[in-house]
């Protein structure tokens, strides 16, 4: 089995572990690859679980920050092996993972070897299925036999970000907005009541919806509610008796999931509304001493972020959590996922110039 030499860049480690496919259900080489890097050096305590991997120091020092990363990608579609180009004059590696996430783990694995006596003390998680559903999700299956090992004053996921601080996240819901009729055939149509016609109105409020902004400790998120699929119909000669709009809704993080609902609800007063998923969202976090330090010492813009990612799941668990990591996050899951060499070296440096303060 190839081995993973830490003691490398963050480029070349990012290389390294981009050509090991890890695509979401098949991270077992990688995480073995991880496990057998970090399993020896003496100053990280390793546990297993899965293909998830946590290495902690145990220096008793009075704060503790996690850095956490996934280790699996989306399908690869002809992106693999990786490749250096040059877009627009500036050196990227292209391929699979690059941006999301593993120029991000790779930062923090040659960080986890490097800083052996670090001056807080450091859980680095690297865990797998993030990509899919997420009881799936490795830290999902963490926080259930070891939530002990989630303990900290401020946590770092490293989700592409373009080098910026991206505080806390909002809420995802999914739900189902159903309207119902009368199949007939379509010749007699006056005979039946059209489903999908009576899904005209959803439609239209949808249309009309006019998202809020909504400045949460000091950032303001963008709230989104729109149609994502909308089905209906039985044959092409039939009356249809049923219509389902299934509609996303992104939520502020100063929502709880069931002030959520209810303005959904409110919304589409007079349909039927079922909740089919919905994960809440996470607060900034920012104006914890430990992120105020970061921001600082990364010299990083903070800004919101709109999509959901697991910092959500360390605000659940009390510990304010913040994006930061290379990759520009409109090209995650791209064909033409590529990420700037000079933005990894640059998070680098920045993790490196935090953990390094006085």
């Amino acid at each position: 089995m190839p081995t993973l030499d830490l003691t490398a860049s963050s480029i070349d480690i990012t290389r390294a572990i981009c050509d090991v496919p890890s695509v979401s259900g098949d991270e077992t080489t990688l995480a073995d690859l991880i496990d057998a890097a970090v399993r020896p050096l003496d100053h990280l305590e390793v546990f297993r679980d899965g293909d998830t991997i946590v290495a902690r120091t145990m220096r008793g020092r009075p704060q503790r920050v996690v850095i956490a990363g996934h280790i699996d990608t989306v399908p690869i579609n002809d992106n693999l092996p990786t490749r250096e180009e040059h877009v627009d004059g500036e050196a990227v590696l292209w391929g699979r993972g690059t941006v999301d996430m593993k120029a991000g783990v790779a930062v923090q694995l040659k960080l986890a070897a490097e800083f052996t006596d670090p001056r807080i003390d450091i859980t680095w998680m690297w865990y797998d299925h993030e990509e899919v559903d997420a009881d799936l999700n490795g830290l999902t299956r963490l926080a259930r036999t070891r939530p002990d090992l989630f303990a900290g004053d401020f946590a770092i996921l490293g989700e592409p970000t373009g080098g910026a601080v991206e505080g806390g996240c909002n809420g995802n819901m999914r739900v189902i907005v159903r309207t119902h009729g009368v199949r007939s055939h379509s010749a007699r149509a006056w005979i039946g009541e059209n489903a999908i016609h009576r899904a005209a109105p959803v439609l239209s409020r949808l249309a009309e919806y006019r998202p809020r902004e909504v400045p949460v400790d000091g950032l303001v998120y963008r709230e989104g509610l729109n149609a994502v699929r909308i089905g209906g119909g039985v044959a092409g000669n039939v009356i249809p008796d049923l219509c389902e709009i299934e509609v996303n809704y992104r939520f502020a993080p100063s929502r709880s999931t069931e002030d959520a609902e209810r303005h959904v609800r409110d919304v589409f007063a007079g349909f039927e509304v079922d909740v089919i998923d919905v994960a809440a969202g996470a607060r900034p976090g920012l104006d914890a001493s430990l992120a105020q330090e970061f921001v600082a010492a990364v010299g990083a813009e903070a800004r919101p972020k709109y999509g959901w990612t697991d910092v959500a799941r360390f605000s659940a668990m009390g510990v304010p959590a913040v994006n930061y990591g290379p990759g520009d996050p409109h090209l995650a899951h791209h064909d033409q996922e590529r990420v700037p060499l000079a933005q990894i070296v640059d998070v680098e440096r920045g993790l490196r110039a935090w953990l390094s303060a006085p």
